[in-house]
Parts: structure tokens; C-alpha cells; sequence
């Protein structure tokens, strides 16, 4: 195996199996990546459950031509807190300056810290709290 770079050999006769493997093998890294959706499928589930809150910000439009967007640069699981038992990092009325970190996005187990690129007042938190986000779905508004 290690003369030809092999790290799974499968040999099946008619009343005879072997089966070598070295490493990891790719069945469970299917298994593992299988294991993935999962989790996924729950977010998404609140996703259509979240379909009234862009009717909400149906009726948001009115504040939003005053206010600015801060806006998801990335797809991934919106949160406010940065551990599940801290505060959230801002609320409506929150003064924020320009790098300060407003939120994060978890992306394929990563934390990603999302900064404001503008500073004001946070107006409206768009986003729900543990609910998938897309690229260039509004998260705040600012005043």
C-alpha cells in the first residue's frame, strides 16, 4: 500500500472478502460530511418559519430609507451572542462605532466576528438570533 500510494483496498471473490484501509477512510468522511446536514435541516425549517419576518420587513421599509443597512457578508448561522450564555454584543439602541463587532456568523464551524463598516444607533436587529443568513440579508438597521 505504501508503494503504490493506496489507502483502501477492497477485494471481493465469491466466498471471499478482504478489506484494507489506511488512514482515514472516504466512507467515513461521507459518514461525517452526511452527519453535516443534520444540523442544517433544523435551521433551515425555522428559515420558512422566518418568512414573516421579511413581511415584517415589509413594514420596516418606512424607517429603512432614514436608516443604514448593515447587511451579512457571508451565508452561515446569524447569532448576537458570542457564547451561548453572554450577552448579546448590541440591542435597539445600541451605539455603535465603525469596527466595532456586532455579531457573528458561524460558517462551517468557524466564528466569524462581523464588524460594523458605520457607526450609529442600532434601530432594528432584522435578523433572528440562530437563523441562517445569506449573503446581503440585512441584519441591522442603524439610525
Amino acid at each position: 500500500m505504501n508503494e503504490h500510494g493506496l489507502t483502501l483496498f477492497d477485494l471481493t471473490k465469491k466466498d471471499f472478502h478482504i478489506k484494507l484501509k489506511k488512514g482515514t477512510d472516504l466512507e467515513d468522511f461521507r459518514a461525517l460530511l452526511g452527519s453535516l446536514p443534520t444540523p442544517v435541516v433544523p435551521h433551515a425549517i425555522p428559515a420558512a418559519a422566518t418568512a414573516p419576518a421579511p413581511a415584517a420587513a415589509a413594514s420596516a421599509p418606512a424607517p429603512a430609507p432614514e436608516g443604514r443597512e448593515i447587511t451579512s457578508p457571508m451565508v452561515g448561522t446569524f447569532f448576537l451572542k458570542l457564547a451561548p450564555d453572554g450577552p448579546n454584543l448590541v440591542e435597539v439602541g445600541s451605539i455603535v462605532s465603525v469596527g466595532q463587532t456586532v455579531c457573528i456568523i458561524e460558517a462551517m464551524k468557524v466564528m466569524n466576528e462581523i464588524k460594523a463598516e458605520q457607526g450609529g444607533t442600532i434601530s432594528a436587529i432584522v435578523a433572528e438570533d440562530g437563523s441562517p443568513v445569506q449573503y446581503g440579508d440585512v441584519l441591522f438597521l442603524l439610525k
